[in-house]
Order: structure tokens, then C-alpha cells, then sequence
């Protein structure tokens, strides 16, 4: 279930609005207020190509993993759905955005503060959510072994020892490694 102050946007195969919910909007839309907003569906249909796509990805689409709307750092989750219709099957995306928690760090805190790549951050997200290392090994298209290196790289560069122990760095008082 997704919590109330979360925004929620499901899309078409080809980023069309297909639903929202009022929190959405109020983030996509900041600094304006929600209720000036004469064509919503509009706008959240050019934010979502222009704010939540990730551009740096030009051969397939890649959402952004963290937005900034005003002050607020919101994660930027998205889900593959696969809906099935009468002749054949669709791909939609559902995406949800969640206000960060305050005094965890960013991806590009992490990164920068711990020098990781891109690709033990995707790690780090997927473990911080939760995921096992079967489940961040089928959302990031690798073998559960490669996860496992890379969260002992992760660990190593952290100096941590445990998969918690990564977690508790991200989320604890900020300090310096």
C-alpha cells in the first residue's frame, strides 16, 4: 500500500498518464499549488518525460531514482507491470514517490563520500528497500552472486561487515569515512 503523502503515477508503455493520485501532482508541480493547475494531466505528462525520465539513458527508458521538489528529497520507485488485456500483453510502469527520510544520504553522497559506482548504489537502493540479493539480482539483471561482490565492495569501502552494518552508515549520523 502505498502511504498517503506518496505520490503514485501509472503509465502506458509509451509514458502516458493512465491514473495519479493527488500527491503526485502536488510534487510534480511544485512551487505552484496543486488547485492552480488548470490541465493536470498535461502537466504530470510533461513531468514525468521531463523530470522523472532519466536522459542519460538514450537506448531504453531509465527513471531518475531521486527527485527534488522545492527543499524535499523525494525516492523515485519504479515497477514494470505487465497487465494483461484481451489479445495480447501490455507494459505499464507504476511509480511511486516517496519523501527520503531525513539524514539518510543521497546516491551522489554515497557515491561521492564512500567512492562507489553506479552500480553498487543500485545495489545499496534495492538492499535498503529491502530486497534480497535473488530479488536485486533479477531487478538489475545479473546473477545473485554478482550482488553478493558487490555488496562486499560495498562493505569493504564502507567498513562495514555486515549488510545492516551498510544500512546503519547510510541512515545513522552523518560521518565522514
Amino acid at each position: 500500500m502505498v502511504p498517503s503523502d506518496s505520490g503514485f503515477l501509472l503509465l502506458d508503455a509509451d509514458l502516458n498518464l493512465l491514473a495519479s493520485n493527488d500527491p503526485a501532482l502536488q510534487i510534480l508541480c511544485f512551487p505552484s499549488e496543486a488547485s492552480r493547475i488548470k490541465q493536470p494531466k498535461v502537466l504530470l505528462a510533461d513531468r514525468v518525460r521531463t523530470a522523472l525520465l532519466d536522459h542519460q539513458h538514450h537506448d531504453r527508458r531509465v527513471f531518475v531514482r531521486e527527485i527534488l521538489s522545492g527543499k524535499r528529497r523525494y525516492i523515485c520507485k519504479t515497477f514494470q507491470v505487465n497487465c494483461i488485456g484481451h489479445a495480447s500483453l501490455h507494459i505499464a510502469f507504476a511509480v511511486v514517490l516517496e519523501r527520503a527520510v531525513a539524514g539518510c544520504l543521497t546516491t551522489t553522497e554515497l557515491s561521492e563520500q564512500f567512492a562507489l559506482t553506479h552500480r553498487e548504489c543500485e545495489t545499496v537502493e534495492y538492499l535498503l528497500q529491502g530486497l534480497t540479493s535473488k530479488e536485486i539480482a533479477s531487478r538489475m539483471n545479473i546473477s545473485p552472486n554478482t550482488v553478493k561482490a558487490f555488496l562486499r565492495l560495498v562493505m569493504v569501502k564502507m567498513k562495514v561487515s555486515t549488510r545492516s552494518g551498510i544500512a546503519g552508515k547510510i541512515t545513522g549520523p552523518r560521518s565522514s569515512n
